[in-house]
């Protein structure tokens, strides 16, 4: 299995100006074989492989001098990306068509796969192929063979390494718990266990400062010095709101793992989700496809089962007492009493997780224990 571990690192300034070339580099080499084979296709009517597109790398090295400055993996890796992007195109038109790269773009990111040892770790400090001794900050030890290494600037000009490494992780001793989850607004989960997760809304609670840090921003005469001041400070609230998130979901989801062998998840159709103009705010900081995906790579690594049901089970409308269906209920409606078994002040949020792990065990063939 992969993992992934993401570094800050503290480039000098002789460092800097290499991963800026690189960065430079890299972004033409993908549009300068884009356009090929855009052209290729607009003329011969087939598409360029990237075995062709890589056995001209030397001779257009040779009429570029300045691309033989920089690590030449970063080069093939750039090549591979551009070779993916279409094949993704190909496989799910909603992708959408590669495009060209732009310089004006704030994150910046390149790839050097790991060749003859030339990525270590020693303490403090990352070896990187052309950039030689880097200081990092190393919070946690790297386990695993590396396979590769993307350097990356963020928004907030803070340089990082994510280092890939290809390691055998040992699984989890297997537990008794079984839970169904239920997503939500007000609350971010609710267990089929009656627990309810408050939902943090970072983004909500940032939001007056982010308006007044935009509207400075706005007030700024284009590409002056104040205005890349005022635009570094808007990057680093929606960094930080990024950064929370990400540890919310991190923690939640691991000790959603740690304490559960079969999890039971709805099938969420997000995209359609946030086309809801009064909610799309809401989901799209509540960050439900990230969660799930967080859940299900981390249960693959330490074996634990993750199964979706489909996204039409009416969870919300089913009385886990009886199994009756009511036929309409609006969203307002957050308890109410079966017509059929008598069960008053049903909390719709817990009984929808409680039908969610009904339907789950069913459809995986799992006994339900009372």
């Amino acid at each position: 299995m992969n993992k992934s571990y993401k570094l800050r690192i503290y480039p000098n300034d002789e460092q800097i100006e290499l991963i800026e070339k690189t960065f430079g580099c890299t972004r033409f080499i993908y549009n300068y074989f884009l356009n090929q084979r855009i052209e290729v296709y607009k003329i011969e009517g087939k598409s360029t492989r990237y075995t062709e597109q890589q056995n001209q790398l030397p001779k257009l090295k040779k009429e570029f001098p300045w691309l033989k400055e920089i690590d030449s993996t970063s080069l093939q890796m750039t090549l591979r990306n551009l070779d993916r992007a279409f094949k993704n195109f190909f496989r799910d038109k909603n992708i959408g068509f590669p495009k060209f790269k732009s310089k004006k773009i704030t994150k910046k990111s390149y790839t050097i796969n790991y060749v003859n040892n030339n990525i270590q770790i020693k303490k403090n400090r990352i070896k990187l192929p052309k950039l030689k001794w880097v200081t990092a900050k190393v919070h946690r030890f790297v386990e695993g063979r590396i396979v590769s290494a993307t350097i990356s600037k963020s928004p907030t000009k803070k340089y990082f390494v994510s280092i890939i490494t290809e390691l055998d992780i040992e699984p989890m001793a297997e537990v008794d718990g079984k839970i169904g989850i239920d997503l939500g607004i007000k609350h971010f989960a609710i267990y089929s266990n009656g627990q309810k997760v408050e939902n943090p809304k970072y983004l909500r609670k940032t939001l007056e400062e982010l308006a007044k840090a935009q509207r400075k921003l706005s007030k700024k005469q284009k590409f002056s010095n104040n205005w890349y001041k005022a635009k570094k400070k808007v990057a680093k609230l929606h960094e930080k709101v990024k950064n929370q998130r990400q540890d919310f979901l991190h923690k939640l989801s691991k000790r959603i793992v740690d304490e559960n062998q079969v999890i039971i998840l709805e099938d969420l159709a997000v995209k359609n989700m946030i086309k809801n103009n009064k909610l799309s705010k809401d989901i799209a900081d509540a960050s439900w496809h990230k969660f799930y995906s967080y859940i299900e790579y981390k249960s693959k690594w330490y074996g634990r089962t993750v199964h979706k049901i489909d996204r039409w089970f009416p969870s919300s409308k089913t009385c886990s007492n009886c199994g009756y269906v009511m036929e309409n209920m609006s969203l307002n409606i957050r308890k109410w009493d079966c017509p059929n078994c008598d069960t008053k002040n049903i909390d719709r949020d817990v009984n929808a997780s409680m039908n969610i792990l009904k339907q789950g065990l069913k459809e995986l063939n799992i006994q339900i224990v009372a």
